[in-house]
């Protein structure tokens, strides 16, 4: 196929048909559960899942979770009440931010940012981004902290060892919410739906055992394009449908190329899907107005987080076989 604009162009009636029969399939017949519960976010991809999940399973079998917690955007929550009652799913709202004080999270991050700047104030918006995008440098990636002082905002480089105390407790808020999806699809005997699009499966955007844990992911498949189209084919309110990706974890806005991607899901979509289907760098770069070694850097960052990432989508290792339990098979 030659390479184009269009190339992620769906049937988007026969797509959503075919993953709602899928989804009711691996639910019911092959994990035998009676439904599934979704965290539904105010962002496109559980907005996509929940309507999936309610066409292949019916409204009564869905159950909607809120999760927001201290930094979460008030908007997000109610995005996400308002898409749960309009597919007229039962929900919980559930502030996970009890949890998450009570582990230590907000004070180990708080710590981690004061290392590198001694004035900062947990009352300080602050976020996490990356110094330069692929599409203009190969440089190795570095992390800021930005932080919106009385003053306006300052970035602060982060030491290795801060970075890693803030990932590791952001990432305990995904893994928090997990667990109440879990309590919930146990209680009810349903599956967890899983959120992640294409983009964030492939380049590992996700958290072990926290969101990147689940029973299902209708949508893994789909590049991140499509599933906005999907979303908008299955009926999802415009006003969650006009939104940008944000990761919605820290208490000053950010996208996700700030803090990961570098590039926009628009152009990172085609770009991942001309490297999937071994479109050379010049082909893609004269289609999307960019020069040969700008997408030739950003194919580099794809096999890069490919590899960095790779130990995320590994089940436990075992030191020992134990040949009498067998891997489990949808069949």
């Amino acid at each position: 196929m030659a390479f184009s604009k269009d190339v992620l162009a769906l049937d988007l009636e026969a797509k959503a048909s075919e993953l709602a029969a899928a989804l009711s399939d691996a639910v019911v017949k092959k994990l035998k559960r009676r439904g599934v519960v979704v965290a539904v976010s105010g962002g496109i991809d559980s907005a996509c899942v929940a309507s999936l999940a309610v066409r292949a399973l019916g409204p009564k079998r869905v159950f909607g979770l809120l999760l927001p917690e201290r930094d979460s955007a008030s908007l997000s929550e109610d995005l996400g009440r308002r898409m749960c009652e309009h597919l007229g799913i039962a929900f919980e709202k559930v502030d996970i931010a009890p949890f998450l004080e009570a582990a230590g999270c907000y004070r180990a991050r708080d710590l981690a940012v004061k290392s590198v700047f001694p004035g900062f104030e947990a009352s300080m918006p602050w976020k996490l981004v990356m110094h330069t995008d692929r599409l203009s440098s190969d440089a190795l990636n570095v992390f800021y902290v930005v932080v919106k002082t009385p003053g306006g905002e300052q970035r602060f480089r982060l030491t290795p060892r801060a970075y890693l105390q803030v990932v590791a407790a952001t990432n305990l808020k995904q893994r928090t919410r997990k667990m109440m999806e879990y309590f919930h699809a146990d209680r009810l005997v349903y599956a967890v739906a899983g959120t992640p699009n294409r983009l964030e499966y492939d380049q590992g955007f996700f958290v072990k055992l926290g969101d990147g844990a689940a029973d299902v992911k209708p949508i893994a498949g789909l590049y991140k394009t499509q599933v906005y189209a999907l979303a908008r084919h299955l009926g999802v309110p415009d006003v969650i449908c006009r939104r940008e990706p944000t990761t919605d974890t820290y208490s000053l806005e950010q996208s996700q190329e700030d803090f990961y991607f570098s590039v926009h899901y628009s152009k990172l979509d085609l770009i991942l899907w001309g490297k999937n289907h071994g479109v050379p760098a010049a082909e893609v770069a004269q289609a999307l107005g960019f020069t040969a070694e700008q997408v030739q850097r950003v194919y580099a960052d794809i096999e890069q987080k490919r590899a960095t990432t790779a130990y995320l989508h590994a089940p436990p290792l075992l030191l020992e076989p134990v040949p009498e339990v067998l891997p489990f098979k949808l069949t």
